[in-house]
């Protein structure tokens, strides 16, 4: 293959890259902070008529070249941000969590078709670089 081709191939990966990183970070934040709440509201436990109880612990898994591309741009702190968005809704519908909040932002164990993946458990006494190892 030429060197010319191959810059060509490599330039057009890179606009690809960033395109999906824009549309998974900017371009579409609603519908990620979107699956945050309703993985929240789908897993609420009412206890009383006074309280209702949601995981604390949620991890949105992103595409690894999506999540490399992230952290290549300064992406590290979309994690917090994340969280805090969260707890707005949270606070907003009077939900107690489980323990502290927190959202991780971790590359893709598997590959999958769409651009993240959103999964949340109650952890009482978790911090986001504290996960327990995927199994």
């Amino acid at each position: 293959m030429a060197k010319g081709t191959l810059t060509r191939w490599e330039r057009a990966l890179e606009r690809w890259q960033s395109a999906l990183v824009s549309k998974v970070v900017r371009h579409e934040p609603v519908e990620l902070l979107d699956a945050l709440r309703r993985e929240c509201d789908q897993h609420a436990v009412v206890c009383s008529g006074t309280r209702v109880v949601v995981p604390n612990a949620y991890e949105v898994e992103l595409a690894a070249g999506v999540h490399a591309q992230l952290l290549r741009h300064g992406g590290g702190d979309v994690g917090q941000a994340l969280t805090d968005a969260l707890a707005r809704h949270g606070e907003s519908r009077g939900y107690e969590w489980a323990g502290p909040l927190t959202v991780r932002v971790t590359p893709a164990a598997r590959p999958a078709g769409d651009p993240y993946r959103v999964c949340s458990s109650p952890m009482p006494h978790v911090r986001a670089d504290r996960f327990p190892a995927a199994g």
